[in-house]
């Protein structure tokens, strides 16, 4: 997931762990107010059958946490104990900027990318969550 003040970006991996699908943009009434979107995220934990919840993790650019990656830990805590899932925190610097470069490059509109760029951003986090974890198991595998 990508979560963000006014939207959180939702992706799923296929079955086999191996790719990541943007599935949906859940937008957020206001900033401080949750109720919604965890209600939201538990419907698709459902749907898909979720096992554990990959988060975006914004820190800054020198490796410190600002008040962006202070909130998302603070949502992760309240992910986990709404839905009793664990939830990994995955470095996301970079992922807007590889979101909307990847836009750019299928012809996707400037004033349309907005609409897309946290789903996206969400598949870029999976992804590279689910790449590190493919290949963690490939080099204890021999």
């Amino acid at each position: 997931m990508d979560f963000g003040s006014k939207t959180v970006g939702v992706a799923i991996s296929d079955e086999l762990l191996i790719t990541a699908q943007g599935i949906e943009i859940i937008r957020r009434q206001e900033e401080n107010k949750l109720r919604r979107t965890l209600a939201r995220i538990e419907e698709l934990i459902v749907e898909y059958e979720v096992e554990e919840i990959v988060l975006g993790f914004p820190k800054n650019m020198n490796d410190t946490i600002g008040e962006r990656a202070e909130l998302s830990l603070e949502f992760r805590d309240k992910l986990e104990r709404r839905t009793g899932l664990p939830v990994t925190m995955w470095d996301e610097r970079l992922t807007t900027v590889a979101a909307d470069k990847a836009m750019m490059e299928a012809g996707i509109r400037r004033e349309r990318r907005k609409d897309y760029v946290d789903k996206i951003a969400a598949v870029f986090i999976l992804q590279g969550y689910l790449d590190r974890r493919a290949h963690k198991s490939d080099n204890a595998g021999g």
